[in-house]
């Protein structure tokens, strides 16, 4: 039986691992799209992460925000301190610069996973038969 566990244990991890190399090199256009047309501070931006993904994306605090900061030198967002609930906290919003960053991130993930189902699709496999 402890086989049995240590494999699952083991499939867990390499899916973990799999999920993350998934993400590297999508996590700026996540953020981009979770504020489209919101203000949100960051544990909103989690939240709403994870929530959007249905639970599929639970992203730790030290991803969510330095990539919130490389986005704001990029000039992809911008940040305020407000207060919500009574408690101070950095909220960030898009800029024109975001928009248009988000507007060529979803044409580009258009075209990736267009090219990814041709290939992947039991169809493209019955079109080389």
């Amino acid at each position: 039986m402890g086989s049995v566990a240590t494999g699952h244990a083991a499939l867990r991890i390499r899916l973990l691992i799999v999920k993350s190399d998934a993400l590297r090199g999508h996590l700026d256009a996540l953020l981009l799209a979770t504020l489209d047309g919101r203000q949100l501070h960051g544990y909103a931006i989690i939240e709403a992460l994870q929530l959007r993904s249905g639970g599929a994306l639970d992203l730790p605090t030290g991803t969510v925000y330095p990539a919130l900061r490389r986005l704001e030198r990029a000039g992809c967002v911008r940040s305020a301190w407000s207060t919500v609930a009574g408690r101070k906290r950095r909220t960030y919003r898009l800029t024109s610069t975001g928009e248009r960053a988000l507007t060529a991130e979803r044409a580009a993930w258009r075209e990736f996973t267009a090219a990814i189902e041709g290939v992947l699709s039991s169809e493209s496999k019955a079109a080389r038969a």
